[in-house]
């Protein structure tokens, strides 16, 4: 992908997500959140990944409704942004978060010495909390806290990799910008 069509993935997703949040009145419509948008090189057409929560029946209800909204979102769309074309929109299910579910379900169950085949299969969008057993690495684990120690006994300072926001490259590090400057 271009970065031109990265920036007009992510503005449609952030103009769906608000028209959906605020204009359409759609009582079908549950808990969805636009996820993710794909469009096509040439912008006549964008997947909209919608993650829904819930059961599957409400899930391709919410998906049904939300196909009958799109024309009038590709319709606000084209009043709010100043793009050549606003593309087609085509709603899909974005069940990461099922698939994730499934994944910490089995792994719990293995856990917990369940053979895999006796496994059945999870219908629910949302993990359901289970109690997380201590790990090496975690903030309260004391052989962690004892390595990242510095020299003498302070934790160590940690940088964040890349580079520092606020600088423009050689020469310009320290300068200011006037407000409403543009990066």
């Amino acid at each position: 992908m271009s970065q031109r069509t990265d920036r007009v993935d992510e503005l449609l997703r952030q103009e769906i997500g608000a028209l959906l949040a605020k204009e359409v009145a759609d009582p079908r419509i549950g808990f969805a959140t636009i996820t993710d948008v794909e469009t096509s090189p040439d912008l006549r057409h964008a997947k909209v990944w919608v993650s829904v929560i819930g059961q599957k029946a409400d899930r391709d209800e919410t998906l049904r409704a939300l196909a009958d909204a799109m024309p009038f979102i590709r319709h606000e769309l084209g009043r709010r942004l100043r793009i050549k074309r606003i593309p087609d929109l085509h709603v899909r299910l974005d069940d990461s978060a099922e698939r994730g579910t499934r994944v910490l379900h089995v792994l719990h169950e293995l856990e917990a010495g369940v053979e895999p085949d006796a496994i059945e299969p999870v219908n629910e969008s949302l993990p359901t909390p289970v109690r997380r057993l201590p790990h090496e690495g975690d903030a309260d684990d004391p052989l962690a806290a004892a390595e990242d120690a510095a020299p003498g006994g302070r934790p160590a300072a940690r940088r964040p990799a890349g580079p520092r926001h606020g600088r423009s490259g050689p020469g310009g590090a320290g300068r200011r910008r006037p407000p409403g400057a543009g990066s």
